[in-house]
This record gives structure tokens, C-alpha cells and sequence, in this order.
């Protein structure tokens, strides 16, 4: 079985502009509770699954991103960002804080679909690199398919450099 083409995107926090943060009246982004984690897997797995160019590789996705939600749920090291509608979490962004993790973004800013191509995704990767780089963070990594709208619109909106990457495919010993 051939896997999905994927880019490792990497984006310099030295080197991030001031952004403008504003987001129309009754949202808001904030730091996730403990109380917000089943919203925010929700939000995250309802975004890969609903969106029909994931779906050729929807089971490959989903296995890695639970590997890593689990991880990062389970990490004192890890941001977790709800975009709210009123009291709705609409948005989820999970991040890691550790500058040696294979990726910061985990899996990236994710809109629930009737919210999408509203700029939600933008302002949440503003806050997703803001707060990386207000944890002391020089760079940020994150991972994404080739040819989704996440790599060939919203990541190379904020000068990530981008290089192929290779998943090792999780094969029984």
C-alpha cells in the first residue's frame, strides 16, 4: 500500500509578525480546560472525517493522530486552543511545547466544517505560533498532506518552509 505523500512544514518564531487577532463578535480563542478534551478530539476527528480529501487516507490519519493526541494529552508540555462560537468549540488546535518534538503542531488547526473558509484557520494558527513562540520556541514544525488546502493555502501563509516527509509505516514486528 503506498502512502500519502506528506510535507513537514517549519515555520521560524523569530521571524512572525505582529498578527491582527480580531475575530468577529461572539468568538473567541482560548486555552482549552481539562473539561474541553472529548469537544476538542471531537472537533479534530470530525474535521478529518468529514472532509472528502482525507478520506483515500482516513484510516492512516486517524491512527497517527490518536498516537499523538495521546500523547499530547498526556504531556504537561502540551497547549490546547478552543476556538469558540458563544460557548460552542468550533476550532482545536493541540500543540507541543517541546523544541525537540518531532512536531509542535498536533495536528494543526482544525474548524469544524460549516465554520470553514470563514479565516478561522488563519486566526488559529496565529495563536498556534504566537503561543509557541511565547513558550521560548525558535521554530515550529507540523506535518500535512500534500495537495489539501491546509498545505497549499494556510501553512505557506506565514513563510513555513517546506520539505517532503516521510512516515514510517507501522508495520507488526
Amino acid at each position: 500500500m503506498k502512502l500519502s505523500n506528506w510535507i513537514r512544514f517549519t515555520w521560524d518564531l523569530t521571524q512572525l509578525p505582529t498578527f491582527e487577532t480580531a475575530l468577529g463578535e461572539h468568538y473567541e480563542i482560548g486555552t482549552a480546560t481539562v473539561d474541553d478534551a472529548m469537544e476538542l478530539r471531537k472537533i479534530i476527528s470530525s474535521s478529518f472525517v468529514l472532509d472528502p480529501m482525507w478520506s483515500p487516507d482516513l484510516q492512516e490519519v486517524t491512527e497517527k493522530i490518536e498516537t499523538w493526541l495521546e500523547r499530547a494529552f498526556a504531556s504537561p508540555d502540551s497547549i490546547f486552543l478552543a476556538l469558540r462560537h458563544g460557548t460552542r468549540i468550533i476550532g482545536a488546535a493541540v500543540l507541543s511545547t517541546q523544541p525537540d518534538a518531532d512536531m509542535q503542531l498536533i495536528p494543526g488547526p482544525c474548524i469544524s466544517m460549516e465554520y470553514r473558509n470563514r479565516g478561522f484557520g488563519t486566526r488559529l494558527l496565529e495563536q498556534a505560533l504566537t503561543r509557541l513562540r511565547e513558550a521560548g520556541l525558535p521554530q515550529a514544525t507540523g506535518v500535512a498532506k500534500e495537495n489539501v488546502p491546509v498545505s497549499k493555502f494556510l501553512y505557506p501563509k506565514f513563510n513555513a518552509t517546506s520539505s517532503p516527509y516521510d512516515f514510517t509505516p507501522l508495520v507488526p514486528a
